[in-house]
Protein backbone atom coordinates (compact mmCIF):
# COMPACT_ATOMS: atom_id res chain seq x y z
CA UNK A 1 0.00 0.00 0.00
CA UNK A 2 0.87 3.61 -0.40
CA UNK A 3 1.08 5.66 2.81
CA UNK A 4 -0.62 9.37 2.36
CA UNK A 5 2.09 12.41 3.43
CA UNK A 6 1.14 15.11 5.64
CA UNK A 7 3.56 17.94 6.18
CA UNK A 8 3.36 19.83 9.52
CA UNK A 9 6.04 22.26 8.82
CA UNK A 10 8.01 23.62 5.94
CA UNK A 11 11.25 22.22 6.04
CA UNK A 12 11.84 18.68 4.33
CA UNK A 13 11.68 16.65 7.78
CA UNK A 14 8.53 18.00 8.82
CA UNK A 15 6.54 15.38 7.97
CA UNK A 16 4.32 11.95 8.78
CA UNK A 17 3.27 9.31 6.73
CA UNK A 18 -0.14 8.12 7.14
CA UNK A 19 -0.74 3.95 6.67
CA UNK A 20 -4.35 2.73 6.47
CA UNK A 21 -4.93 -0.50 5.80
CA UNK A 22 -7.88 -1.67 3.70
CA UNK A 23 -9.85 -3.06 6.70
CA UNK A 24 -9.61 -1.57 10.09
CA UNK A 25 -9.15 -4.48 12.81
CA UNK A 26 -8.13 -2.58 15.69
CA UNK A 27 -8.96 0.99 16.76
CA UNK A 28 -5.56 1.52 18.04
CA UNK A 29 -3.30 3.85 16.06
CA UNK A 30 0.11 3.33 16.20
CA UNK A 31 2.59 6.94 16.17
CA UNK A 32 6.36 5.03 14.88
CA UNK A 33 9.11 7.51 15.98
CA UNK A 34 12.36 5.76 14.29
CA UNK A 35 15.74 5.63 16.42
CA UNK A 36 18.98 5.98 15.01
CA UNK A 37 20.51 8.30 17.99
CA UNK A 38 18.94 11.21 16.49
CA UNK A 39 21.09 11.70 13.31
CA UNK A 40 20.18 12.54 10.27
CA UNK A 41 21.80 9.38 8.40
CA UNK A 42 18.57 7.32 9.61
CA UNK A 43 15.16 8.79 8.71
CA UNK A 44 11.70 7.74 8.48
CA UNK A 45 12.62 4.92 5.64
CA UNK A 46 13.48 2.65 9.42
CA UNK A 47 9.48 3.00 10.36
CA UNK A 48 8.40 1.87 6.65
CA UNK A 49 8.54 -2.33 7.27
CA UNK A 50 6.46 -1.77 10.69
CA UNK A 51 3.93 0.37 9.35
CA UNK A 52 3.43 -1.97 6.17
CA UNK A 53 3.36 -5.31 8.71
CA UNK A 54 0.76 -3.22 10.81
CA UNK A 55 -1.45 -2.24 8.07
CA UNK A 56 -1.46 -5.97 6.98
CA UNK A 57 -2.68 -6.77 10.39
CA UNK A 58 -5.50 -3.98 10.13
CA UNK A 59 -3.99 -1.43 12.20
CA UNK A 60 -3.42 2.14 10.93
CA UNK A 61 -0.07 4.08 11.84
CA UNK A 62 1.69 7.31 11.61
CA UNK A 63 5.26 7.17 10.49
CA UNK A 64 6.83 10.40 11.84
CA UNK A 65 9.48 12.30 10.46
CA UNK A 66 11.16 14.62 12.19
CA UNK A 67 14.42 16.60 12.24
CA UNK A 68 17.69 15.66 13.55
CA UNK A 69 21.64 16.13 14.29
CA UNK A 70 24.70 15.59 12.23
CA UNK A 71 23.06 18.13 9.29
CA UNK A 72 19.96 17.66 9.77
CA UNK A 73 18.95 20.96 11.10
CA UNK A 74 17.86 19.67 14.47
CA UNK A 75 18.70 18.77 18.04
CA UNK A 76 17.25 21.03 21.48
CA UNK A 77 14.82 22.04 21.15
CA UNK A 78 14.39 21.76 17.59
CA UNK A 79 13.89 17.77 17.56
CA UNK A 80 11.29 17.68 20.49
CA UNK A 81 9.55 20.63 19.17
CA UNK A 82 8.64 18.55 15.53
CA UNK A 83 7.78 15.37 17.67
CA UNK A 84 5.55 17.76 19.60
CA UNK A 85 4.09 19.31 16.44
CA UNK A 86 3.72 15.78 14.40
CA UNK A 87 1.92 13.92 17.19
CA UNK A 88 -0.37 16.95 17.06
CA UNK A 89 -0.91 16.95 13.18
CA UNK A 90 -2.79 13.31 13.54
CA UNK A 91 -5.74 14.83 14.56
CA UNK A 92 -5.77 16.95 10.84
CA UNK A 93 -4.85 13.81 9.35
CA UNK A 94 -7.60 11.67 10.39
CA UNK A 95 -10.40 14.50 10.00
CA UNK A 96 -8.99 15.15 6.56
CA UNK A 97 -9.32 11.51 5.59
CA UNK A 98 -12.51 10.91 7.44
CA UNK A 99 -11.02 8.37 9.94
CA UNK A 100 -12.36 7.90 12.94
CA UNK A 101 -9.38 8.33 16.29
CA UNK A 102 -8.51 5.44 18.66
CA UNK A 103 -6.12 5.10 21.48
CA UNK A 104 -3.02 6.29 20.17
CA UNK A 105 0.10 4.30 21.45
CA UNK A 106 3.68 5.18 20.41
CA UNK A 107 6.07 2.48 19.31
CA UNK A 108 9.70 4.34 19.87
CA UNK A 109 12.71 2.04 18.66
CA UNK A 110 16.18 3.09 19.95
CA UNK A 111 16.37 7.13 19.92
CA UNK A 112 12.65 7.10 18.98
CA UNK A 113 12.55 5.46 22.20
CA UNK A 114 13.07 8.23 23.87
CA UNK A 115 11.18 10.69 22.16
CA UNK A 116 8.13 8.90 22.37
CA UNK A 117 8.64 8.85 26.65
CA UNK A 118 9.83 12.34 26.57
CA UNK A 119 6.12 13.02 24.18
CA UNK A 120 4.10 10.96 26.84
CA UNK A 121 5.45 13.30 29.33
CA UNK A 122 4.41 16.86 27.32
CA UNK A 123 1.42 17.48 30.37
CA UNK A 124 4.54 17.24 33.03
CA UNK A 125 6.86 20.12 30.85
CA UNK A 126 5.90 23.61 32.38
CA UNK A 127 4.02 26.24 29.73
CA UNK A 128 5.84 27.35 26.92
CA UNK A 129 8.64 24.80 27.35
CA UNK A 130 9.53 23.47 23.99
CA UNK A 131 6.78 20.80 23.16
CA UNK A 132 4.92 21.69 25.87
CA UNK A 133 1.45 19.90 25.48
CA UNK A 134 -1.47 22.74 25.98
CA UNK A 135 -4.48 21.94 28.29
CA UNK A 136 -7.19 19.78 27.07
CA UNK A 137 -4.79 18.26 24.35
CA UNK A 138 -4.74 14.84 22.83
CA UNK A 139 -1.72 13.21 24.24
CA UNK A 140 -0.45 9.67 24.36
CA UNK A 141 -2.54 6.55 25.24
CA UNK A 142 0.21 4.22 25.79
CA UNK A 143 4.07 3.66 24.76
CA UNK A 144 5.91 0.88 23.51
CA UNK A 145 9.85 1.23 23.94
CA UNK A 146 11.81 -0.72 21.88
CA UNK A 147 15.33 -0.82 23.39
CA UNK A 148 14.42 3.13 24.09
CA UNK A 149 17.46 5.27 24.97
CA UNK A 150 14.98 6.25 27.46
CA UNK A 151 17.37 7.83 30.03
CA UNK A 152 19.45 11.10 28.11
CA UNK A 153 21.72 11.61 31.30
CA UNK A 154 22.80 7.98 31.58
CA UNK A 155 23.11 7.48 27.67
CA UNK A 156 25.46 10.94 27.65
CA UNK A 157 27.39 9.48 31.09
CA UNK A 158 27.74 6.22 28.90
CA UNK A 159 28.85 8.40 25.74
CA UNK A 160 26.17 6.30 23.97
CA UNK A 161 27.20 6.18 20.08
CA UNK A 162 30.40 8.97 20.56
CA UNK A 163 28.00 10.82 22.68
CA UNK A 164 25.03 11.06 20.31
CA UNK A 165 22.83 12.21 23.49
CA UNK A 166 25.33 15.86 23.77
CA UNK A 167 25.15 16.26 20.36
CA UNK A 168 21.45 15.98 20.33
CA UNK A 169 21.57 18.60 23.52
CA UNK A 170 24.45 21.14 22.22
CA UNK A 171 25.22 21.21 25.26
CA UNK A 172 26.30 19.19 28.76
CA UNK A 173 23.94 19.16 31.53
CA UNK A 174 26.46 20.86 33.82
CA UNK A 175 26.39 24.03 31.28
CA UNK A 176 22.85 24.43 30.79
CA UNK A 177 20.98 21.73 33.31
CA UNK A 178 17.38 23.14 32.86
CA UNK A 179 17.60 22.33 28.76
CA UNK A 180 19.10 18.66 29.86
CA UNK A 181 15.77 18.51 32.47
CA UNK A 182 12.93 19.55 29.98
CA UNK A 183 14.74 16.49 27.58
CA UNK A 184 15.71 13.66 29.51
CA UNK A 185 11.85 12.07 30.37
CA UNK A 186 13.58 9.82 32.87
CA UNK A 187 15.27 12.61 34.87
CA UNK A 188 12.38 13.95 36.86
CA UNK A 189 8.87 13.06 37.66
CA UNK A 190 8.02 9.84 35.39
CA UNK A 191 5.05 10.21 33.15
CA UNK A 192 1.97 7.74 34.21
CA UNK A 193 1.02 6.66 30.84
CA UNK A 194 1.76 3.32 30.36
CA UNK A 195 4.59 1.63 28.83
CA UNK A 196 5.52 -1.44 28.14
CA UNK A 197 10.04 -2.18 27.50
CA UNK A 198 11.04 -4.30 25.30
CA UNK A 199 14.72 -4.66 25.50
CA UNK A 200 17.06 -7.27 23.96
CA UNK A 201 19.87 -8.97 26.16
CA UNK A 202 21.95 -9.33 23.69
CA UNK A 203 21.37 -5.25 22.45
CA UNK A 204 24.65 -4.03 21.23
CA UNK A 205 23.85 -0.34 20.64
CA UNK A 206 21.88 0.35 23.74
CA UNK A 207 23.17 -1.70 26.82
CA UNK A 208 20.56 -3.54 28.64
CA UNK A 209 21.66 -2.24 31.91
CA UNK A 210 20.26 1.55 30.81
CA UNK A 211 16.85 -0.05 30.53
CA UNK A 212 16.92 -1.93 33.56
CA UNK A 213 18.13 1.16 35.35
CA UNK A 214 14.76 3.11 34.31
CA UNK A 215 12.64 -0.32 34.89
CA UNK A 216 13.95 -0.33 38.37
CA UNK A 217 13.12 3.80 38.65
CA UNK A 218 9.62 3.13 37.56
CA UNK A 219 8.83 0.39 39.71
CA UNK A 220 10.16 2.11 42.86
CA UNK A 221 7.61 5.26 41.67
CA UNK A 222 5.18 3.25 41.29
CA UNK A 223 4.13 3.97 37.48
CA UNK A 224 2.90 2.27 34.99
CA UNK A 225 5.86 0.26 33.38
CA UNK A 226 6.02 -3.22 32.28
CA UNK A 227 9.57 -4.02 31.59
CA UNK A 228 10.27 -7.38 29.33
CA UNK A 229 13.61 -8.75 28.44
CA UNK A 230 14.20 -11.18 25.54
CA UNK A 231 16.87 -13.10 23.87
CA UNK A 232 17.74 -10.43 20.95
CA UNK A 233 19.45 -7.63 19.45
CA UNK A 234 18.67 -4.08 18.51
CA UNK A 235 16.98 -5.12 15.22
CA UNK A 236 14.64 -7.51 15.57
CA UNK A 237 12.79 -5.34 17.25
CA UNK A 238 11.73 -3.39 13.54
CA UNK A 239 11.81 -6.85 11.53
CA UNK A 240 8.58 -8.04 10.77
CA UNK A 241 8.60 -11.69 11.48
CA UNK A 242 11.16 -11.64 13.67
CA UNK A 243 9.78 -12.91 17.84
CA UNK A 244 10.54 -9.27 19.11
CA UNK A 245 8.91 -7.45 16.72
CA UNK A 246 5.84 -9.83 16.95
CA UNK A 247 6.27 -8.80 20.92
CA UNK A 248 6.25 -5.10 19.82
CA UNK A 249 2.61 -5.83 17.82
CA UNK A 250 1.07 -7.95 21.06
CA UNK A 251 2.12 -4.63 23.53
CA UNK A 252 1.06 -2.12 20.80
CA UNK A 253 -2.22 -3.73 21.21
CA UNK A 254 -2.31 -4.65 24.52
CA UNK A 255 -1.77 -1.29 25.50
CA UNK A 256 -4.39 -0.16 22.96
CA UNK A 257 -6.79 -2.83 23.72
CA UNK A 258 -6.38 -1.37 27.61
CA UNK A 259 -6.85 2.25 26.67
CA UNK A 260 -9.79 1.56 24.61
CA UNK A 261 -11.66 -0.57 27.59
CA UNK A 262 -10.58 1.63 30.54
Amino acid sequence: MVPTRHPYGAHASQYAELWVPENRVHPVIAIIIHGGFWRQAYGAELGRPPAADLAEHGIISWNLEYRRTAGGDGGYPETFLDVAAGIDGLDAALGAAGIADGPRVALGHSAGGHLAYWAAGRLLLPDGAPGSQVRGGRGLDGVVSQAGVLDLHLAHGMGLSNDAAGELMGTTPESDPAAWQLADPAAGELARVPMVMLHGRQDGNVPVSLARSVAMRAREAGVPVSYREFDGDHYGLITPGDPAWEASLAALLELGGAAASG
